[in-house]
């Protein structure tokens, strides 16, 4: 037994003796008396040996041995922790700036921003409105007859018999009108609605700017070539423009405007239809009918009002062939518009 004991405080002696200099010292402290195959370890088992009349005695060193050496790990362990978080801490003021990844706009929202800014400048307002709209603001006061087919669940997402998703931004133009501030000029941006199947060409819902401009004398002259500087400053001079009769319950006359294809350069595509034309919005005056229904005099006041997809303005800018692009969240595709204003 007073080998044992002997032994026991001459390690007692030599750890106390020992300076630990650095972390990997610390470590191979660890490895040397307090790991699996340490020296404490193979003490512990040396003492399994002894009778249990000296264990008492020499268990008393042992434990000694045992707190000085932990002890003098975790000083250690302490101190170079304290010492590697406090050099961490320290900002070198001289080096570089690390340079921070752009950020990407949407191109959707590119091309909005874009459309709004010609607008603005041409004297437009912007205004927005609920998405979820009454019979009246959506149909009724546009002029929509009773058995219009956009009424029917298969074109329109009704939320009860009085309620339903807008299916255009028109119906922040009656609310613009109740408010019988004339001369009105404002552009109605805004997400819409519509019950059809999502293809390349078409979405359950998409983003609509919506514009009306009433005032006296307003003619069909000033909506064509309104809507001809709108091309010219977002497509450029060299594309051609066409009008074609059509028909919507609150213009009249109306029209569809197609500019020839920026994809396939008129040769022909599946987002031109293989026809070299791109429809971009719908037009015309306003009806009378519309006027009426919301307390403005056609005898005294006329307008003009038009609408156009903002997806199929983006397509045509940037040549994308499939709308389903827009609203997948890939990354892969908003990362090209890095850096776009």
């Amino acid at each position: 037994m007073p080998d044992m004991i002997n032994k026991l405080k001459n390690i007692i002696s030599e750890v106390s003796q020992i300076e630990i200099k650095s972390a990997d010292e610390a470590e191979q402290f660890r490895l040397k008396y307090l790991s699996r195959k340490g020296i404490l370890n193979d003490l512990f088992e040396e003492f399994k040996t002894i009778s249990n009349t000296e264990k008492k005695e020499v268990g008393k060193v042992m434990n000694e041995l045992k707190q000085v050496t932990e002890g003098k790990l975790a000083d250690a362990q302490q101190t170079f922790t304290a010492s590697k978080t406090k050099k961490e801490e320290i900002l070198d003021l001289t080096l570089p700036p690390e340079s921070s990844e752009l950020g990407a706009r949407h191109p959707l929202n590119i091309v909005q921003n874009k459309i709004l800014s010609i607008f603005n400048k041409l004297g437009f307002t912007i205004s927005e409105g609920p998405e979820i709209e009454d019979d009246w603001h959506n149909f009724s006061a546009l002029n929509f007859p009773e058995n219009h087919p956009a009424r029917d669940m298969q074109d329109t997402f009704f939320i009860d018999k009085n309620f339903s998703l807008r299916t255009h931004c028109t119906s922040v133009q009656v609310r613009l009108m109740e408010q019988k501030k004339i001369p009105l000029r404002a552009v109605m941006p805004g997400r819409v609605y519509r019950n059809e199947a999502i293809s390349a060409r078409a979405h359950c819902f998409f983003h609509q700017i919506d514009a009306v401009y009433i005032d006296k004398n307003v003619s069909f002259a000033d909506l064509k070539q309104t809507l001809y500087q709108f091309v010219k400053e977002m497509f450029g001079e060299e594309f051609q423009v066409r009008f074609r009769p059509s028909y919507f319950p609150f213009t009249e006359p109306s029209a569809e405007m197609d500019i020839s294809c920026m994809i396939c350069k008129g040769s022909g595509c599946n987002v031109c239809k293989h026809t070299g034309w791109v429809e971009i919005l719908g037009c015309g005056m306003v009806d009378p009918n519309v006027l009426t229904l919301n307390n403005i005099d056609p005898e005294e006041y006329s307008g003009f009002a038009f609408g156009m997809g903002v997806e199929r303005i983006t397509m045509l800018l940037y040549e994308i062939k499939d709308l389903r692009l827009f609203s997948i969240n890939d990354t892969r595709f908003i990362k090209q518009f890095t850096g776009e204003a």
